[in-house]
């Protein structure tokens, strides 16, 4: 079984999104995200951008992070938590 990584998965995803049509990929993140998230990304991204161009690089990964975090985020709190028993003696 050939078990991928983080970053082989990441790396993969990239490249499909890049392959991607345009309007493909629009519709992929209005379909995921949804347009208020999108628009959430876009000015928050070029408000970070905007304070130091100078630093483009280094925001834009922190920004592509900021994604996974949020999505593994979403992954936790989707999943109903447990509700804990106690037995009393």
């Amino acid at each position: 079984m050939d078990v991928k990584t983080k970053k082989d998965l990441a790396v993969e995803f990239i490249n499909d999104i890049r392959a991607m049509d345009p309007a493909a990929l629009n519709a992929l993140i209005v379909r995921e995200a949804g347009e208020d998230l999108a628009q959430f990304f876009l000015s928050y991204s070029a408000n970070l951008i905007s304070k130091d161009p100078s630093r483009v690089l280094e925001n834009t990964s922190s920004l592509m992070l900021m994604g996974y975090l949020i999505r593994t985020h979403e992954e936790q709190n989707s999943h109903p938590q447990p509700i804990q028993k106690y037995a009393f003696a």
